[in-house]
């Protein structure tokens, strides 16, 4: 098993933390890894990780579903494959009513949807099974959008499943051992606050590289010219 940091200095940006995510996940080169990134900061990383290992790219769209009124905090998440997830850490009296829990989560399935169509068009997720999937995203904070997604992925038959990111709090990290097999962070940094703080540029990534990268002629099939 991969072990992750308790410290470290910041990376520069994705593109790096890509980089340092691809050496670290080495052992995992061969044609039966698949590589899943979240959109959208997952994906510049996901596309490192990809190439370091000549594995094929593609991405996992998952949607945080925020509270009413609050949407930065987040009740849960829903991911492809029509998984809902809800934060098991917040107690059920705290949460919206069933009928506010399903407006939020129609709204986020259209743009769920929307976004499969704008990053793969009509193409359909890479097949996954009797695969192992690598997971990547820029960090984990709560770590509820990536458990939503490994769910998701449970569902397509892999082999394996290996949660993978440069940087995340301990405590999200330690909860996602128990739903993948595997959990490859770098750093867990103590006090943790943000994913964003842990990286000297952190711009936001948009719909378009999403899109440019999936469609490089190496992403869909992990081969890779000199």
């Amino acid at each position: 098993m991969f072990g992750s940091s308790s410290g470290g200095s910041r990376f520069s940006d994705r593109r790096a933390a890509g980089e340092a995510l691809g050496q670290a996940l080495s052992a995992f080169a061969g044609p039966d890894a698949v590589v899943l990134a979240l959109p959208r900061g997952g994906v510049p990383i996901g596309f490192e990780v990809a190439t370091a290992l000549g594995a094929p790219l593609d991405v996992l769209v998952v949607r945080k579903l925020g509270f009413p009124g609050h949407p930065e905090f987040a009740m849960g998440a829903i991911a492809s494959g029509g998984v809902r997830v809800m934060n098991d850490e917040i107690p059920p009296s705290y949460l919206p009513s069933a009928q506010q829990i399903d407006a939020v989560t129609r709204a986020e399935q259209e743009e769920l949807e929307r976004r499969e169509r704008a990053y793969r068009g009509h193409q359909e997720l890479i097949p996954v099974k009797g695969r192992t999937v690598l997971l990547v995203d820029d960090g984990l904070a709560t770590g509820t959008t990536m458990r939503a997604a490994v769910l998701a992925v449970r569902q397509l038959g892999p082999v394996r499943v290996v949660v993978a990111v440069p940087v995340g709090s301990r405590e999200a990290c330690a909860a996602l051992r128990t739903v993948a097999d595997e959990v490859v962070c770098l750093r867990t940094p103590e006090p943790f606050t943000a994913v964003g703080l842990w990286y000297e540029v952190f711009d936001q990534t948009s719909d378009e590289e999403v899109a440019r990268l999936l469609a490089t002629p190496a992403a869909r099939t992990g081969h890779r010219t000199a």
